[in-house]
């Protein structure tokens, strides 16, 4: 199997200093333009460990069907290496052994988002093309035809994709498509940059500038549902910028509830925006593992299975 690292991925599995600000500042910070009152404190965010899924293996960027009710996430080697994007659907006994999503290619995947229709799906892939083996990781699409099946993956074409390293695309409400790059023209190593295609299938592209960005590494930006709020992987574990107009206010970190050793990667948010999966490295036996942090308190989320077992 092909082995490839995201950028920075040394500082994101060596433990680097607590986060000094307080949870209670990051669960106001993290709800900020919710409708509903947060605690003054927040809770520290809690494993979530099916079984099936859960393994000694890393598992990581989860992303749930709402068409289908199953879960896709990839999993790697321990040491965070050879990503695959799984598949488990949810039956009467649990989440089932996770498979290769139909849609697989031949080299590493990774960072698997479905649509709140359910109808198409983000990922990325350096699989082979035209019989070229790629060394760089690009931003794909697989739509899901009448029959409920993916179909044919495609690339999206530059400026999207360029000769750098693409990672985590994420669509979000106001017509962008968000996305980590470490092509020239950054701030840093590794920046977040977004998309847009016009009537003409043109795309346009721009950097998100340095509120978000900095000189190190920032590669996982997540637009919650409501688009109000930007979740960022970069140096140190997750951060969170409010939006200010069309751009982003100034990040900050959401503090020791989530970061607990700056490892922390693939964020998701739960269709309300009120809950937020992601994977930390645990640094024990079982290598990655998810967690599941509700600031505002529990909801039904992630979706149990089998259904209707809470």
């Amino acid at each position: 199997m092909t082995h490839h690292r995201k950028p920075g991925h040394a500082a994101l599995r060596r433990c680097l200093r607590p986060a000094r600000r307080l949870a209670g500042l990051a669960a106001i910070l993290f709800a900020a333009t919710a409708a509903t009152a947060v605690p003054a404190t927040a809770p520290a965010a809690k494993p979530w460990a099916p079984p099936r899924i859960a393994s000694e293996l890393f598992e990581s960027h989860g992303a749930f069907d709402p068409a289908r009710g199953d879960f896709y996430f990839v999993r790697s080697a321990a040491d965070f290496t050879g990503w695959r994007i799984m598949l488990s659907h949810c039956g009467p006994d649990g989440w089932s052994t996770p498979v290769d999503a139909s849609f697989a290619g031949d080299g590493v995947e990774a960072d698997p988002f479905i649509t709140p229709d359910g109808k198409r799906l983000y990922f990325i892939s350096n699989r082979s093309t035209d019989g070229e083996k790629h060394k760089d990781l690009d931003i794909w699409t697989v739509d899901r035809g009448s029959d409920g099946r993916w179909g044919e993956p495609r690339r999206l074409p530059a400026p999207v994709n360029s000769r750098g390293q693409e990672w985590f695309p994420r669509p979000a409400a106001d017509g962008w498509l968000y996305f980590g790059s470490n092509r020239p023209g950054g701030f840093g190593k590794t920046d977040i940059w977004r998309a847009r295609e016009d009537s003409q299938g043109r795309w346009r592209v721009e950097n998100l500038g340095k509120a978000v960005n900095t000189p190190g590494d920032e590669y996982e930006p997540l637009p919650s549902p409501d688009g109000k709020r930007l979740i960022v992987m970069a140096d140190g574990g997750l951060y969170q910028s409010l939006r200010d107009g069309d751009g982003w206010a100034p990040r900050h970190s959401l503090g020791p509830a989530v970061n607990v050793n700056g490892s922390e990667i693939g964020a998701a948010f739960s269709p309300s925006g009120k809950s937020l999966l992601f994977s930390r490295d645990t640094k024990g036996p079982r290598s990655g593992e998810f967690f599941v942090w509700q600031p505002e308190g529990a909801e039904d989320w992630p979706p149990a299975c089998p259904r209707g077992k809470h």
